[in-house]
């Protein structure tokens, strides 16, 4: 190297004679430099998630109001799951796909937000490299299923309304079961092929991950290499199973709210209404914030807009839904009175 420096000062032609000290200059400064992003490759054991402030008391109050939030959905998504299991009033197939949405969203909530939590209280930032590669994996997983299980019960809500009296027909409880089992082996397959091209990449950057969890858009700004074809394949795939989402979607609510409209009653409108708008509208914040982050180009800064719009598609989808199907459904209403009921009496 010292010999290189000496050359380069000289500025010496490499048509000169001492052309071969200019190839073995060369090959050696790139040999320096590859070697270089080897060992800054191999250093890489774990990763640090980002942290909302460096004031303990901030981090505190973080910690509570994530844990309010994660508590919050986990008591609503287990109220639904227990009601649904245990009242035989509810074993219809659009509450056999709530009852499997709200198992979704108890998963997709706790793979994020107990890690978050516990950094913050715990005043550390870290996370190993498997524990990130589980992360991801996790994430991915259980937000493809539930976009996929999303776009099922749309099309369970157009068989109830548009065609009511082959409804039971139709909606057999064996296509109920290959309907849900489907959203799993979906989330399977993007959840490994996201995780494979992402973490064969070489990261020889800042190990800081400006999110709270491990997502691909964060993993790749850490990333040395500037072609990762496969995570591009691999996000290509993704929109077109968004976007064939959102058209199944659509050619769904369409009948949807055209049948409606023709309902002679306000009750029955305001009723069919309350259970497909707030469908619609958890599922269309989910599907639009995710592919707004999905798609920002990796060279861009991160800021504080990645991080709220992360929370739109990570947090709030899994806590709303319960509130949406619990307090403006009667149904469940009534399940939960007659089982507080029940209780109270024994």
């Amino acid at each position: 190297i010292y010999k290189c420096s000496q050359f380069i000062d000289l500025n010496q032609s490499p048509y000169s004679q001492s052309s071969s000290l200019s190839d073995t200059c060369f090959f050696s400064l790139y040999s320096c430099k590859n070697s270089q992003k080897m060992a800054n490759l191999t250093l890489v054991t774990g990763f640090l998630l980002m942290g909302f402030s460096k004031s303990w008391e901030l981090q505190v109050l973080h910690a509570i109001l994530f844990l309010l939030i994660y508590l919050m959905s986990l008591m609503g998504n287990l109220v639904i799951f227990t009601l649904i299991s245990l009242d035989e009033h509810l074993h219809s197939p659009m509450y056999f796909f709530l009852k499997n949405l709200s198992f979704l969203d108890l998963c997709f909530i706790s793979t994020t937000l107990p890690k978050s939590i516990t950094n913050s209280l715990s005043n550390s930032r870290s996370i190993s490299f498997m524990g990130c590669v589980l992360q991801l994996f996790l994430v991915i997983l259980f937000g493809a299923s539930e976009l996929f299980l999303l776009t099922v019960m749309s099309y369970d809500r157009y068989v109830a309304i548009c065609l009511p009296l082959h409804y039971e027909v139709i909606m057999t409880r064996g296509l109920c079961v290959k309907m849900a089992a489907v959203p799993w082996f979906v989330g399977i397959l993007f959840g490994t092929l996201y995780s494979a091209t992402t973490f064969t990449l070489p990261f020889c950057h800042s190990k800081e991950i400006h999110q709270f969890f491990c997502d691909v858009p964060s993993l790749l700004r850490l990333s040395c290499s500037d072609v990762h074809i496969g995570v591009d394949v691999t996000l290509a795939m993704g929109v077109a199973y968004g976007i064939l989402c959102f058209i199944s979607i659509t050619i769904s609510y369409g009948p949807i709210f055209s049948t409606v409209l023709k309902i002679p009653t306000t009750e029955g409108r305001s009723k069919a209404f309350s259970t497909c708008i707030p469908h619609l509208t958890v599922l269309m914040v989910f599907i639009t914030t995710a592919v707004i982050v999905y798609l920002k180009p990796p060279q861009q800064s991160d800021s504080v807009i990645d991080l709220l719009l992360s929370m739109f598609y990570a947090v709030v989808p899994p806590t709303l839904n319960p509130v949406i199907y619990s307090l403006r459904n009667k149904d469940m209403k009534t399940s939960l009175r007659k089982l507080i009921t029940r209780k109270h009496i024994s």
